[in-house]
């Protein structure tokens, strides 16, 4: 039976209740991870670290690492994964809940194929409960048609992930690249040759609002967009053209205003 580690960082602006469907949701899988490594990135609140107490009788190992400082996702993920003694990890968010079967399909599929290094899948988006789903993010299946898709977006739904962890600390592991810590991976991780894949099914609900809408427009977003673009470029994955057109299209999305960008993400960059 493959044994899985799942990886989850949480930081102290997080929501207790959402933390707690999000962990809910990983031990009522039907193919339960035998660890969670879950990251504190600085210190937490006490009603966070409350729900965090409540699930240390589980059955399955909960590792908390702590670090002293917010050191930011792709920095507490690394440190996380040096901490997980299996070689399948699967990825989580703190906000996000997983589906039943979700584990089971992605270690089947990787047993099934072990030429493939990371298995994702398509992503149900809701705001207030699962029952009210607004749409469903689809990513393309196979590893050509992935390496295509992300010389323009992100080819993974970063909370679906399920990868050898050998595979990514061939590639470097996760690092400081600030909003695009995955992304930067996945790119890093096709460079060597790893192969991607995509389940085309729903694997995990994914939590949006407003804010979430919002942290995506304005300077701050447009540059760090544009330092990724020029990085994409650097490490030869897009070509300069590429590189302008990507950063001509995301400046315009950054700037509409937040209702025109939320109906952006929901429908126009949806399949």
């Amino acid at each position: 039976m493959n044994r899985i580690s799942v990886l989850i960082s949480v930081y102290s602006k997080e929501k207790p209740a959402y933390l707690q469907q999000s962990l809910d949701s990983i031990f009522a899988q039907t193919m339960p991870p035998d660890e969670v490594v879950l990251v504190e990135d600085g210190p937490l609140t006490e009603p966070l670290l409350a729900v965090i107490e409540s699930f240390t009788q589980q059955p399955q190992e909960l590792h908390i690492v702590k670090l002293p400082t917010n050191v930011g996702l792709g920095l507490a993920l690394n440190e996380g994964l040096k901490h997980c003694k299996n070689n399948l990890v699967a990825r989580m968010d703190s906000d996000d809940i997983m589906k039943p079967e979700r584990l089971a399909k992605q270690a089947a599929y990787l047993e099934q194929h072990p030429e493939t290094a990371i298995v994702g899948s398509w992503t149900e988006e809701f705001s207030g409960s699962i029952h009210e789903s607004c749409t469903i993010r689809k990513v393309p299946e196979t590893h050509q048609q992935l390496l295509a898709f992300s010389k323009r977006r992100n080819p993974m739904n970063h909370p679906t992930v399920m990868f050898r962890k050998q595979a990514v600390e061939a590639a470097g592991s996760y690092r400081h690249c600030l909003l695009f810590e995955d992304y930067d991976l996945w790119v890093r991780m096709m460079r060597q040759d790893a192969q991607f894949y995509n389940l085309q099914e729903s694997l995990l609900y994914f939590r949006v609002s407003n804010d979430f809408f919002k942290r995506r427009g304005g300077w701050a977003y447009i540059r760090q967009e544009i330092r990724f673009q020029q990085s994409l470029h650097e490490m030869g994955h897009i070509s300069y053209a590429t590189m302008v057109q990507n950063i001509m299209m995301r400046t315009l999305l950054r700037m509409i205003p937040n209702k025109w960008r939320q109906k952006s993400y929901l429908f126009l960059l949806r399949k």
